[in-house]
């Protein structure tokens, strides 16, 4: 039988003097969904890199099946020399690939395929880019952060097209949730090497905490026995020189090992400028709107916005959410109504393009504003290399200049600047891209705890339902509501629909759902669920538990590393039971979910 699709061995890969991958190790077998987490430059990136044949390692063994198809989702798409978005699709299809599946792929992801690449926005073009990896449904699909720059319709599509996919999965992310969603295993990239959780990113962090804590008892053990072989040389009996001489080398192999481990990477310290605390009043917008030509992006908006608040604006890219955000700011005059600022406002802006950075200037003169060595942060004069380790930048990167930043570097380094300025409204428009998930943790700890006033643009779920109060979303025709809580309260409060449909639906489809929609609502309603009906509903639970036992067992048994080579055939035949039992239980959890909210509707 033929062994896993891929598999990497020992992988070693050094630049400069740190090896960046030290021995790491990554499989994936037919229909895998895997998660690959670790801070930003770990080497996350790099590693898919190789996985695609990009990079060569160093050392290592690589293995790919060779009739195995492999594509790559790089974070910046290179559509140069290519007339139109489906031209460029299309030439990611193999000689035996369905056109017609990337002409679906580009319609559900709001492209016509007429689009001129330079034409397109950062979302139009990471959405091109995705349907040309998805179009070949490859034996092995590599997504590098394929939800940045979508907005929130999309990522729900995008979940369920990939929960649908034979494809084996390999992915990064910084979204909590699409990774819960998506991910059947982790693999943690970590100080070079690889770990492996046979569960989903749900259960990642728990694991990682408990990885961590046995890790420094053991580096503490260690200490100790060096401090007692130390104690036991120089005062121990020294009759048996060639005992001795064991020991002593014991001894220095010991301290080896305690010199050459690398510890965990550092967390940030974020902490924003108090100022002056504003008036309980912050923002007061009557009745405003917002029009480009025949375009109406907002219609007859109020809202009151006090000290404290922290409000989120969510909705589909160029729905509006920017514009709405600077009118509120008062960035942007409105066509008609009001916006009234409070008093004493401090205010500082994250834009959603990173503000124009010179790519030569150095991250120390940037963060000055070429004003000498220091700077003032809480009303503390700092030296900069200080203020930039607690965003975890090296006192050696002073003097670097900003294009050789990664893009997680290079969102630190923003939110280093506008924290650095003294605030009482923070007005952040995308704070969450590019950020790793330990520096996303501090971000919405420093969100959820600020004194002052918060308003912010994001498409990230889970940040949303642990950072704000209310929901600003869009109704329709420039229409916009404000729910109380988070993006799930959001949900709940408008019935669980999603923020919009999806611009990507063909027209022809949404056409015939509404005539549906139309004969549905002209027929009688029932008054009840059928007996048949009622039956599934309450058996449904029954056989989704069972099913997902099933699946535990056969994860169990295919988590045993020597499962393959004691037994091929048994391994390949696991794999398949668990690909069916994982596609029975969508289909059961998704017929349960549709009979539930059935009669929720008949009982409401």
């Amino acid at each position: 039988m033929a062994p896993p699709l891929l598999n990497l061995d020992r992988i070693k890969l050094t630049f400069g003097g740190t090896p960046l991958l030290d021995g790491a190790v990554l499989s994936a077998s037919a229909g895998e969904k895997i998660a690959l987490v670790g801070r930003n430059g770990s080497g996350k990136s790099t590693l898919l890199k190789i996985v695609a044949g990009l990079i060569e390692p160093q050392d290592g063994d690589v293995f790919r099946q060779p009739s195995a198809t492999v594509r790559y989702l790089p974070q910046m798409p290179d559509m140069d020399g290519f007339a139109s978005v489906r031209a460029y699709v299309e030439a990611g299809l193999g000689p035996a690939d369905d056109p017609h599946r990337a002409t679906y792929l580009m319609e559900h992801l709001g492209l016509t395929g007429e689009e001129r690449p330079n034409d397109l926005s950062g979302g139009e073009a990471r959405r091109a880019a995705l349907a040309r990896v998805m179009a070949p449904e490859p034996d092995i699909l590599l997504l590098d952060e394929p939800t940045n720059h979508l907005d929130l319709s999309v990522i729900e599509w995008l979940e369920e097209e990939l929960a649908r996919t034979s494809s084996a999965v390999i992915l990064i992310s910084h979204d909590r949730r699409f990774l819960e969603r998506v991910s059947r295993a982790t693999v943690w990239l970590d100080r070079g090497q690889t770990r492996r959780l046979d569960k989903g990113f749900a259960h990642f962090e728990e694991w990682r905490d408990q990885v961590l804590e046995e890790e420094e008892r053991e580096q503490h053990k260690l200490g100790r026995q060096i401090v007692r072989e130390e104690h036991w040389l120089r005062y121990g009996v020294t009759a048996r020189r060639k005992r001795n001489m064991r020991r002593l080398g014991e001894l220095q192999a010991m301290r080896q090992r305690f010199r050459s481990h690398r510890g965990a990477d550092g967390s940030a310290t974020m902490v924003a400028s108090d100022a002056a605390e504003s008036g309980k009043l912050v923002i007061e917008a009557k009745g405003i709107e917002k029009s480009f030509g025949d375009l109406t992006v907002v219609k007859g908006f109020s809202t009151r916005i006090q000290r404290g608040d922290r409000v989120g604006v969510v909705g589909p890219n160029g729905v509006g959410k920017t514009t709405l955000l600077k009118m509120l700011t008062g960035e942007l005059p409105p066509d008609a109504g009001t916006v009234r600022l409070g008093v004493n406002l401090e205010i500082a802006t994250l834009d959603q393009k990173r503000e124009a950075v010179d790519p030569q200037e150095t991250l120390a003169n940037y963060l000055t504003d070429g004003r000498g060595e220091n700077l003032v942060v809480n009303g503390e004069q700092r030296h900069v290399v200080s203020y930039m380790k607690d965003f975890l930048f090296k006192p050696e990167q002073a003097r670097t200049p900003v294009r050789e930043l990664s893009g997680g570097e290079r969102a630190r380094l923003l939110l280093a600047r506008v924290l650095a300025r003294p605030a009482n409204l923070l007005v952040l428009d995308e704070p969450t891209n590019d950020l790793d998930m330990e520096t996303l943790e501090l971000l919405q700890e420093l969100v959820a705890g600020f004194a002052g006033t918060v308003v912010l643009v994001s498409h990230d779920r889970d940040f949303l339902d642990r950072t704000v109060t209310s929901v600003i979303a869009p109704n329709g025709a420039g229409r916009w509501l404000e729910y109380a809580g988070g993006y799930s309260d959001m949900l709940a409060q408008r019935g669980g629909s999603k923020l919009e449909e999806r611009k990507a639906r063909p027209k022809a489809e949404a056409n015939e759902a509404t005539a549906r929609a139309e004969q549905t609502s002209a027929k009688s309603p029932a008054k009840k669920l059928s007996f048949k009906q009622k039956f599934a509903l309450e058996s449904l639970p029954k056989k989704i538990e069972a099913v997902s036992a099933s699946i535990s067992r056969l994860e169990n048994n295919i988590a045993d590393p020597s499962f393959y080579e004691r037994d091929p055939a048994s391994f390949q035949k696991t794999i398949a039971a668990l690909d069916k039992e994982r596609t029975t239980l969508a289909s059961l959890e998704e017929e349960w979910l549709e009979l539930e909210m059935l009669r929720e509707e008949m009982e409401g």
